[in-house]
């Protein structure tokens, strides 16, 4: 039909707008790194064939040949307009949105070297600057390469979370038969069947069937939660145990996860825009190089009356030299350095502007499940309501009907028995529990929700304490009485306690934001000792809780694990993702915590601040020469025998790299 069609096409279109994104950073990061090896190929015999080269090597005559000073133009024209260009096509970009950078620099530097050499060779009056213009090229094609390859990765996010939908559904005709289609192809008013463990196709309304399914990816919720007719389903959730027969109420593109597709595509391309150190260093270098040129060429040409050629070779001077190799390399060693030190304490940086600003964190906002907690059911506590069993004996016949189960209460159960009785006729009670036979007794391990259900009353001065819980709570049945309560705990991590301290310590405000109950989330708040939390937020309102906390001031840090945090963690200044959780919260994040450790974060902190102060020092090296050379480079101390000579400026433009190179080498953080 054309309006299937016209949907699927419409999603096919949309997944391949996904992929294009990632495969054009991936076709940047290779195109920067085959212009560098060809650049740094052509480069050295450039370097070979320049009379200033030869002068100071000694050779001049020995090396020489007829059409050398051909061969060197050719060469050094291929490596401009073919190493150049990435540099050349960014001044046009950043002059038509109004912010000279790098780009601008770089190309203004390698154009007027170019051209006034190229002059120099058809017959001006002059020196050649062409092994000028191949080292800068070279050196800083290198420089954006290594720092492209350090941030590449992030646009995988909006990928993973398409993944999350199914492929095909099982749509339902008029008179009920099953049929498989791509999802592509659903539209509301559809009936859909959900089978058992299945992930829901479609945002959609049960129509029938019972069954308790796992949105805790999506919403945060930690537990299963229950479905009956006319309740929602949210496309991406895992059905559980029972099979569910729902309408369709949302088309793809309206879709619950579309939406959080959105807001993470939205906050990624906001902060995308983010100027680093070196940019802002590049502006003012910009503005002194084409205020230090024309300064320059009017003092002696029209002030001193000098020659042409003379007042052309030392503004040409003073361009070049104002845009130093060492810049190229400043941030990006740098960059690379603490990377690799990173990723030894097991933090790994996705994208470095936002690693920058990890220094000013503020407030840490964290989730709460698999994040401070250990996203892992552990039994805390055993009630007994009647005396005929035993602690250990309501755990074994519990282990006995859960070991059947893959639920997250049922492994929570089981790992607490080592000598698990065998049960038979085991069987799920669509979101309320499981039931089975231990021993010929039928044994049934329950929520809450199903004793209100069939009116069971609970004899015990504990039934209060257990409605109150702010832990889960599930019972344990002999026939039609409730024996005993197990009462289970999402443990809080032993490195949450630690990390929130140091934290606080060092004047960070530490929050929790999850979609839990608010009981359980203050339980946690408490033990940690939390500034503040929120609890019951979904998705869509965690990005705008993330937002109502900048808006104070706050320079915030989102931690998470689950596609539920995946808006905030893009929302968030600085997004940090527990190396253990889904594809979507780590390809979402700017920086993984691998060790799944909270207490990383303080180490992140530490380190950036010690990256940040390497980048400010190895600035002031590539620039700080600037301060000597440009005015000499300009011929202030002529009048004294004093100028400074292309050669001279390229030994001190070199020794000014060895030094950046040297000092980002020795970046050691104190953790």
């Amino acid at each position: 039909m054309p309006g299937e069609e016209d949907e699927r096409h419409n999603h096919q279109q949309h997944y391949h707008q996904q992929h294009n994104h990632h495969d054009h950073h991936a076709r940047m990061v290779a195109d920067f790194k085959k212009r560098f090896l060809i650049t740094l190929i052509l480069a050295l015999p450039v370097l070979f064939l320049s009379p200033m080269i030869r002068g100071f090597l000694g050779v001049t005559e020995s090396w020489h040949f007829p059409g050398d000073l051909w061969l060197l133009f050719a060469l050094s024209s291929l490596i401009f307009f073919y190493g150049g260009y990435p540099f050349l096509k960014g001044m046009v970009v950043e002059a038509q949105k109004g912010t000279p950078g790098m780009m601008t620099l770089i190309a203004l530097a390698i154009g007027v070297a170019y051209l006034y050499s190229s002059a120099v060779v058809f017959g001006l009056a002059g020196k050649l600057f062409f092994w000028e213009l191949a080292s800068l090229i070279a050196i800083m094609l290198l420089g954006h390469w290594i720092e492209m390859r350090s941030v590449m990765g992030a646009s995988r996010a909006l990928e993973a979370l398409a993944e999350l939908m199914p492929e095909t559904a099982h749509r339902l005709d008029e008179h009920g038969r099953s049929q498989e289609v791509p999802r592509g192809n659903l539209k509301p008013g559809d009936r859909i069947l959900i089978k058992p463990g299945e992930k829901v196709p479609a945002d959609s309304e049960v129509l029938e069937g019972k069954s308790a399914v796992n949105e805790a990816m999506l919403t945060g919720e930690s537990h299963p939660v229950s479905k009956n007719k006319g309740d929602a389903l949210i496309g991406g959730s895992i059905n559980g145990s029972g099979s569910l027969t729902a309408r369709v109420q949302k088309s793809e593109n309206e879709s619950f996860l579309n939406g959080v597709i959105e807001l993470v595509r939205t906050s990624q391309e906001k902060k995308s825009r983010t100027q680093d150190l070196a940019n802002r260093a590049a502006f003012w270098l910009t503005l002194i190089a084409i205020g230090g040129g024309t300064l320059t060429f009017l003092a002696w040409f029209w002030g001193l009356h000098r020659e042409l050629s003379f007042a052309l070779e030392r503004t040409v001077s003073v361009m070049v030299i104002t845009c130093p190799h060492a810049l190229g390399l400043a941030v990006p060693l740098v960059a690379a350095v603490s990377t690799a030190l990173a990723a030894g304490k097991g933090l790994l940086i996705r994208n470095r502007s936002a690693f920058e600003q990890a220094r000013r964190i503020q407030t840490v906002v964290f989730d709460k499940t698999g994040t401070l907690t250990e996203g892992d059911f552990r039994v805390s506590e055993v009630v007994l309501l009647t005396s005929e069993h035993t602690r250990e004996e309501i755990l074994r016949l519990a282990a006995a009907i859960e070991n059947y189960s893959e639920h997250p209460i049922a492994r929570g159960i089981v790992k607490e028995v080592e000598d698990i009785p065998k049960a038979g006729a085991a069987e799920a009670i669509p979101g309320k529990g499981v039931s089975g036979r231990v021993d010929d007794k039928v044994v049934r391990v329950v929520s809450p929700a199903y004793l209100t259900e069939h009116n069971i009353s609970i004899a015990s001065e504990r039934k209060k304490d257990l409605s109150n819980q702010d832990k889960t709570v599930v019972y344990v049945m002999v026939g039609d009485v409730a024996h005993g309560a197990v009462i289970l705990d999402d443990k809080v991590r032993d490195a949450s306690c630690k990390a929130i301290a140091a934290l606080r310590k060092e004047g960070v405000r530490c929050m929790m934001l999850t979609g839990d109950n608010r009981q359980v989330a203050a339980r946690v708040a408490r033990e940690l000792d939390l500034d503040d939390f929120f609890a019951e937020v979904l998705p869509d309102r965690k990005a705008d809780k993330i937002r109502e906390i900048q808006d104070e001031g706050q320079l915030v840090a989102m931690v998470g694990d689950g596609v539920n945090d995946a808006p905030a963690l893009a929302a968030a200044d600085i997004g940090i993702a527990i190396g253990a959780g889904t594809d979507v919260a780590v390809e979402t994040a700017d920086i993984v915590l691998v060790k799944n450790s909270p207490g990383d974060i303080l180490n992140l902190i530490h380190l950036a601040r010690a990256t940040h102060r390497k980048m400010i020092q190895n600035l002031i090296w590539a620039t700080g020469y600037n301060v000597l050379a440009i005015p000499l480079a300009a011929g202030v101390l002529y009048s004294a025998g004093i100028l400074l000579s292309p050669a001279l400026s390229a030994v001190l433009m070199s020794l000014s790299t060895v030094i950046v190179a040297a000092n980002a080498r020795v970046l050691k953080p104190e953790y």
